[in-house]
């Protein structure tokens, strides 16, 4: 049974990892599950202190990702319709596009929200969009960052 529940946690880690790119999947709440599952089910042990920092550095990153992004958009003169666009772009660029689809769908989504924004002025629309574009970056990073420590700390923690 340690054995299933080991490879399950894997399983949710390596999701985790994957969820870091794709917005679909929240990527640090599913890594830290998977810590977790290990934590509770198996013979191995991590202390609590130790998952409640995960725990905690998984609740801000999944937040900061999120609100990064809108925060960017905001920062670099957008507004309600740039956001909306970027939210419509994620959900089009990941089903239609993958996996460039992730990055590309946020930036057009935002860039045509800005130009209905701005009454068509197509330079500042291109700025609202890359601000777009680096609140996704960032956010992904945070994600990635996480995921990764979680997953070496899995390892350490195993072998």
């Amino acid at each position: 049974m340690t054995t299933l529940i080991v490879i399950f946690s894997v399983i949710l880690l390596i999701l985790g990892l994957i969820g870091s790119v794709l917005p679909i999947i929240p990527g640090p709440p599913v890594s830290f599950i998977g810590l977790l599952l290990l934590h509770l089910f198996t013979p191995f042990f991590l202390s609590e202190d130790i998952l409640i920092y995960f725990a905690l550095a998984a609740a801000i990153i999944t937040f900061l990702d999120y609100w990064l992004q809108i925060y960017s958009v905001k920062i670099f003169g957008g507004g309600r319709a740039s956001t909306i666009g970027v939210i419509i772009g994620i959900l089009f660029g990941v089903f239609l596009f993958p996996p460039f689809g992730v990055i590309v769908g946020p930036f057009i989504g935002a860039y045509v929200g800005a130009i209905i924004e701005s009454d068509f002025d197509l330079i500042k629309s291109f700025k609202i969009a890359f601000g777009s574009l680096i609140g996704f970056l960032g956010g992904t990073v945070l994600k990635f960052i996480y995921s990764s420590y979680v997953i070496w700390e899995y390892v350490s923690f195993i072998f």
